[in-house]
Order: structure tokens, then C-alpha cells, then sequence
């Protein structure tokens, strides 16, 4: 067996967010007349009163950039959902159509408690349906027992949490279980600093990063389903050397620079 049991789609992903500064504009009631960067400012001081830290609440945060991984029985694709031109709106739509075509398996590291509640209230916020992503048994039964609800369903696997055994005290930040497994992590950015950035203009380099983050997600996917036994050892090496070959093969620098660091770790 190389790789699953049987084929199947896995839909690695991570989102990268700003402050939403038009919904900070209506939530805090400030005025029509303040900067975006003077609205993100009030959002975080407001926030650092209640809690003495500036991460916004969930509801407040924009999609900028929705990275995957895409693993089919013939297939393997990293990218970013849209282009650096799409709007949060667009982002989301196809995130969930992506759901809706393939009804993948999707793995995220702290989808549980980040990435896909932000999903959920900015796609409110947009009008979008997400009909199959939703669905618990009521006109699919097989989603009663296997959905992308239950935090104990396979249809969603949120690896810090099942590696934690679901206990918050047992979490670990991706970018120092990535590097202790060997894999690059945290490359030129961190996502204290994409607020700058993109208020900079640095689209590109935010979806750059999300890709490598989610490049490092799916690695220790990987390694996951060696531990479970889903992947034999040498189905492991197969699918390790499938993605350092499709990685090479890209023209994009930050996938070289991800391999790079990859090829040279130590362990």
C-alpha cells in the first residue's frame, strides 16, 4: 500500500487574515472618517483592554489568502485559492465549491479553533451556502456518522487537536512541530505580520507564505499516517519524494527556498 487504502481526496489548507476594518468601523462605531490603519489600531487597542493581547475575535478577522494542498489517487497541487485580485467573498466561494466537488477529506493545524470558525462567520457575512460542508445526516446519511462537524469525524482532521488528544494543554504552534520532525517551518514571515505586509501591498508575499505553511501542514500529515499506519514506510518515501519532484518542478522561488531549507535540516 503507497498510499491510502483506498483513493481519495485530501484538501490540506490554511488561511492567512486582517483586521476586518469595515466591519471594526460598525461593531466599535467608528467614524467614516478614519483610516483603514487608524480603525485597525482602535480594533486592537480595544481589544488589548479586554484581554491584554491585540489577536482580534474571529468574527473580525478578513480572509486575505486560503492556501491547499491537494492529494488525489492521480493528483498533487499546492496553490492559493483565487488570485491576488480576489475579494474575501471570492476566496470563500471557492473554498466551499471545492468541498462541494470533491468531498474530500480536509486537514488543517487548529482548523478546530481558527481557520474554519473564521469560514463560518465571514461566509454568514457574505451569503454563502456551503450545503455539503454542512451537512450532519439529514439528506446524506452517510454524513451522520463521518462529517466535517464532529470534532471525532475523519472528514475534517484537525492535526494539533488529535495529536494533543484534543486537551489545549497538550498544543503545539506548527512551525516547532514541523521543524522538530525535520521540516522547514516558519519561512520570511509570521502571522503577527501580515497585517503590515498586506497593508503594504504585499499580497504576494501572503499567499506565498500560506503555501508554505500549508506545504509543512501536509508533511506532517504525512508523517501522521506512517504512525497510524495508513502509509507503510515505503509508501511514506514515495510520497515524500512525489512532493520534493513537484516541488522542483515549480517556478515559483519560495517553493525552491522551502525545498532547500528541507533538503538541508538535519534530522
Amino acid at each position: 500500500m503507497l498510499f491510502w487504502a483506498a483513493p481519495m481526496n485530501i484538501f490540506v489548507f490554511d488561511i492567512e487574515t486582517v483586521p476586518d476594518t469595515d466591519g471594526g468601523r460598525r461593531v466599535l462605531e467608528l467614524g467614516d472618517d478614519l483610516s483603514d490603519s487608524d480603525v485597525a489600531n482602535a480594533m486592537f487597542t480595544v481589544r488589548r483592554d479586554e484581554v491584554g493581547h491585540e489577536f482580534l475575535r474571529l468574527h473580525l478577522q478578513r480572509i486575505v489568502a486560503i492556501s491547499v494542498v491537494l492529494k488525489s489517487a492521480d493528483r498533487l497541487k499546492v496553490w492559493s485559492l483565487g488570485s491576488e485580485e480576489s475579494t474575501e467573498k471570492e476566496l470563500i466561494e471557492r473554498f466551499f465549491a471545492g468541498i462541494e466537488r470533491y468531498t474530500p477529506t480536509i486537514v488543517s493545524w487548529n482548523g478546530g479553533g481558527f481557520d474554519l470558525p473564521v469560514l463560518h462567520y465571514r461566509a454568514m457575512l457574505h451569503k454563502i451556502t456551503a450545503q455539503r460542508y454542512w451537512e450532519t445526516g439529514e439528506s446524506d446519511q452517510s454524513y451522520r456518522w463521518n462529517n466535517y462537524q464532529s470534532r471525532y469525524h475523519a472528514r475534517h482532521t484537525d492535526l494539533m487537536d488529535v495529536l494533543a488528544s484534543f486537551s489545549p494543554r497538550a498544543n503545539v504552534p506548527l512551525d516547532q512541530m514541523a521543524s522538530l520532525l525535520g521540516f522547514p517551518g516558519k519561512m520570511g514571515m509570521s502571522g503577527a505580520k501580515v497585517w503590515e505586509t498586506f497593508h503594504g501591498g504585499g499580497i504576494k508575499a501572503i499567499r506565498d507564505y500560506c503555501e508554505t505553511d500549508v506545504l509543512n501542514t501536509y508533511l506532517v500529515y504525512l508523517r501522521f499516517l506512517l504512525m497510524k499506519g495508513d502509509l507503510l514506510p515505503d509508501g511514506y518515501e514515495a510520497e515524500i519524494d512525489e512532493l520534493k519532484n513537484y516541488l522542483k518542478e515549480q517556478t515559483e522561488p519560495h517553493f525552491h527556498e522551502f525545498l532547500e531549507v528541507w533538503q538541508t535540516a538535519k534530522v
